[in-house]
């Protein structure tokens, strides 16, 4: 995720850009950077870090240009760094893009165009954009733009501006946001809306496929089949923090909402049809390196230890690979039996976590290979481990982690797979159906997050309660410890998850007919165990919350509430699961008047032991 202005109107468009960079700070902070068309010369400015050390750069600098474009950075591919921070421009230094998204096959068009004489001096997959309409231009910037964007496979949004077509500037979108602003003899391009909502109440949405060119006497808007074609335009009546969340009530909420692109992206380019694709290149792990591992040690805190929890099962399932998962705090004060042979997996939103990094260092002494699965570039974990794989989340404002976690569990499917197909432990036709299933997931979270009025009714129910239960078997149990976590978080009400199992062996003494139980019922192999769990809550008066999948009137029948949820596969379930149990929280926490996006006494990262 990151953030994209462009202008072209009568102001010095470095002063709207700036404004609207800052208003997009939430979308990325670890670069960021301006360029604008002055006179007969482009002047592009970058800096590492949020947006006062681009300010800090380009405050004694005298701007008068009236067209440009900026960009803030979460990084994707290639480290936060100057080089690698936006915009990019071609060989020649007169065609400058900015770009929100992935693009997919962006390795091999960059080779491509090096055997064609291109020069690239960043890491990103950005810089292959702008080469490739640097290829196609002939004096026509929009001409150019339409045709590189036809060889560009994965999620793109652009602005671009072009030295020889100074007044003009272009915008594209497919798979990733981009809105165009409408004003007074000027026009804006921003990836949301608060970015220019300052300047104008008037948008259009643009759809997937469409470029606009953009001039100061007005625009035109080409669909996918470059047809000229009209969009609605918009009167937008939000305040300037209701517009940053896009309309929702919360961040919270939002990010729950984020989750179907969200996932796509961190799998995006990585997995075709029918394989793992070429991408864990990007690991630098040798596969003799995985065929020498014989087991593999997880740590994590918190949501980040539900994920590993979760990784355990998949990583012996599906990798045969001995594994276990501990707290990262836990870690370190053990007597360690790792070697040269262990595979030390540490999970961190941030990378920065204190208790996950220090039981990684300790593990290297031992020898032993280190990964993690972390969603900020150039963070300390990632700098320390032996490899890393992202997940492509974009900078989560609540302190209540959502998309960082289905994103984590994306990522670690993705190794898990890998890894059994390296060790052959599974089929071809096992990677097909897991793969085929694991694709379709965001559209079977868009089904569940249809139901969030359905939820907020059970939500409304129960906000009152000073306790719930909530339970769950094999792959489920983490799932039942973090919807637990998610409630007591963000609502301050008592919640505990609990193996199922290990309900008669104590918490069944807390049932009641006050108590709310979540059970966490989709179908696989434990699936009838978790049925006798409920006759057992339901025969001493507990209220049965169900998570169950459509069209299980089994489920129906013993339970006091039911949502239902797709049919996938087995594995596949907790990060399904978990949706319904983010909004459910999220709901009971606002009856509640908590502040979810901030609750009391927590951090966004635990920066110290």
């Amino acid at each position: 995720m990151c953030g994209i202005v462009g202008y072209i109107g009568n102001k010095i468009a470095s002063e709207v850009i700036l404004d609207g960079l800052k208003r997009l700070e939430y979308r990325g902070y670890d670069s960021s950077g301006i360029a604008t068309i002055e006179e007969k010369n482009l002047k592009i400015s970058r800096a590492v870090g949020k947006i006062k050390n681009l300010e800090t750069v380009i405050k004694n600098e005298e701007y008068s240009g009236t067209a440009g474009v900026g960009h803030i950075r979460w990084a994707t591919h290639g480290k936060p760094s100057e080089e690698n921070a936006h915009p990019h421009t071609d060989c020649n230094k007169k065609i400058v893009v900015v770009h929100n998204g992935i693009i997919e096959n962006y390795r091999q068009l960059k080779h491509e165009l090096i055997s064609e004489g291109h020069k690239f001096l960043s890491e990103t997959d950005t810089e292959i954009i702008v080469h490739l309409i640097e290829k196609h231009f002939s004096g026509d910037i929009l001409s150019a733009v339409k045709s590189a964007v036809k060889q560009l496979k994965g999620a793109y949004a652009l602005g671009v501006i072009s030295l020889d077509n100074p007044d003009v500037l272009i915008g594209v979108r497919y798979d990733a946001p981009l809105v165009v602003g409408i004003g007074d003899n000027e026009y804006f391009i921003a990836s949301d809306i608060p970015a220019v909502l300052s300047y104008t109440k008037r948008f259009i949405f643009l759809e997937d496929g469409d470029i606009v060119e953009l001039k100061r006497d007005g625009y035109k808007i080409f669909d996918s089949k470059d047809n000229i074609c009209q969009r609605k335009v918009n009167t937008i009546e939000w305040d300037s923090l209701m517009a940053e969340k896009a309309g929702y009530k919360h961040f919270m909420l939002k990010e729950i909402f984020e989750q179907p692109q969200t996932i796509e992206d961190t799998f995006r380019g990585r997995i075709g049809v029918e394989d793992i694709s070429d991408f864990f290149d990007e690991l630098n792990i040798n596969t003799e390196i995985i065929k020498n591992i014989n087991r593999i040690s997880i740590v994590a805190c918190g949501t980040s230890y539900h994920a590993g929890l979760i990784g355990r099962f998949l990583f012996e399932s599906i990798s045969g690979l001995p594994t276990e998962t501990d707290i990262g705090s836990e870690f370190r004060y053990r007597d360690l039996i790792i070697d040269n042979k262990t595979l030390l997996i540490a999970i961190s939103q941030s990378g920065e976590t204190a208790d996950t990094i220090a039981p990684m260092r300790e593990a290297k002494k031992y020898g032993a290979k280190t990964l993690s699965i972390c969603n900020v570039m150039g963070s300390t974990i990632t700098r320390e481990s032996d490899a890393t794989l992202y997940t492509r989340c974009g900078p989560e404002i609540g302190v209540a982690s959502t998309k960082a976690f289905t994103g984590q569990l994306t990522a670690i499917y993705l190794l898990a797979l890998y890894f059994g197909i390296v060790k052959g432990k599974i089929s071809k036709e096992f990677s097909v159906k897991f793969i085929d299933s694991l694709i379709k997931i965001p559209r079977d979270i868009v089904n569940i997050l249809n139901k969030e009025q359905e939820i907020k009714t059970i939500a409304k129910k129960f906000f009152k309660k000073s306790d719930f239960l909530y339970l769950g078997r094999g792959l489920n149990y983490p799932i039942a410890l973090e919807g637990a976590l998610k409630l007591k978080e963000i609502s301050y009400i008592h919640a505990e998850g609990y193996p199922a199992g290990e309900m008669k062996h104590g918490p069944i003494a807390l049932i009641d007919e006050n108590l709310p139980v979540v059970c966490i019922a989709t179908e696989g192999k434990v699936y009838e165990k978790i049925l006798s769990n409920i006759e057992e809550v339901k025969a001493r008066e507990g209220i049965v919350i169900s998570i169950a999948v459509e069209g299980d009137e089994l489920i129906k029948a013993k339970s006091d509430h039911v949502i239902y949820i797709p049919k996938t596969e087995e594995f596949l379930y907790p990060i399904l699961n978990i949706i319904p149990l983010q909004l459910l929280a999220y709901h009971i926490g606002v009856l509640r008047g908590c502040d979810v996006d901030q609750p009391r006494n927590l951090a966004k990262s635990v920066t110290v032991e």
